[in-house]
C-alpha cells in the first residue's frame, strides 16, 4: 500500500521538545486556518451563486477553487485532536463575514471578484509563511500539511493576478480593505500571535543582515 505522506502529517504530533507555550500557538495556528479556510469556502459558495446568474463564465474557476478550500478545511480539521485544538469561537463571524464578501463582491462584477481573491490569497500566503518558519522543528506534520496547501493557494493567487487589468484606485482601495479586514480575523482568532510570529520573523532576518 502506498505511504500517505498528509495522512501520517495529521496524527503526527509536535516534537516532545516543543514548550507548552509553543504548542498553544500550534493549536492557534490549526484553528484559525480551518476558520479561515471555512471563511473562503463561504466566499467562493457566494459568488458562484451570483456568478451562475450574471457571470457564468466564471463558475468553472471558482468551482475549482472551492474545491481546493473544501479540502483545506478538512485536512485542519483533520489535524486538531492530536495537538489539542478545536474549531474556531468566532467561526459564525467567519462564515458570515465570508457570504457577505463573496456576495457584494460578485454583484460588483468579475475584476471585484479577482481582487477579492488576489488579497485574500495573498494576505493567507503571507501568514502561512510566517506559520512555515514558525513550524519548523517544533512540528513537522504541522508544516508538511500546510506547505501542501500553501502551493494551491499560491496557484488561485496567481490565476487572480493574471487575471487583474490595469489597477486604479477603486480596486487599490478594495484590496487594501479585504487584506486590512483579513489580517484582522487571523489577529483575533490567534490571540495576537499571528504579529508576533512576523515581528519574531522581521528581528530574525535584521539580526541576520548585521552578522
Amino acid at each position: 500500500m502506498a505511504a500517505d505522506p498528509l495522512g501520517e502529517a495529521i496524527r503526527h504530533p509536535p516534537s516532545l521538545a516543543t514548550s507548552a507555550r509553543d504548542r498553544l500557538t500550534i493549536a492557534r495556528i490549526l484553528r484559525v486556518n480551518h476558520a479561515g479556510e471555512y471563511g473562503a469556502i463561504r466566499i467562493y459558495g457566494a459568488q458562484i451563486a451570483v456568478s451562475k446568474l450574471v457571470w457564468p463564465d466564471m463558475v468553472p474557476h471558482l468551482s475549482g477553487m472551492l474545491a481546493d478550500e473544501i479540502r483545506h478545511c478538512a485536512l485542519f480539521r483533520a489535524a486538531m485532536p492530536t495537538r489539542q485544538s478545536r474549531p474556531c469561537r468566532i467561526m459564525q463571524l467567519w462564515s458570515l463575514g465570508g457570504f457577505v464578501l463573496g456576495f457584494l463582491t460578485a454583484l460588483a462584477g468579475r475584476q471585484a471578484i479577482w481582487v477579492c481573491t488576489a488579497a485574500v490569497e495573498a494576505a493567507v500566503h503571507r501568514h502561512l509563511g510566517d506559520q512555515l518558519h514558525f513550524l519548523a522543528g517544533r512540528d513537522e506534520g504541522a508544516r508538511t500539511i500546510i506547505l501542501d496547501i500553501n502551493e494551491e493557494e499560491v496557484a488561485h493567487l496567481t490565476t487572480a493576478q493574471s487575471q487583474l487589468t490595469e489597477p486604479g484606485l477603486p480596486k487599490r482601495v478594495l484590496h487594501g480593505v479585504i487584506t486590512a479586514l483579513t489580517d484582522m480575523m487571523i489577529f483575533l482568532s490567534t490571540w495576537g500571535d499571528s504579529v508576533r510570529m512576523a515581528r519574531a520573523l522581521a528581528e530574525q532576518a535584521q539580526d541576520t543582515g548585521r552578522k
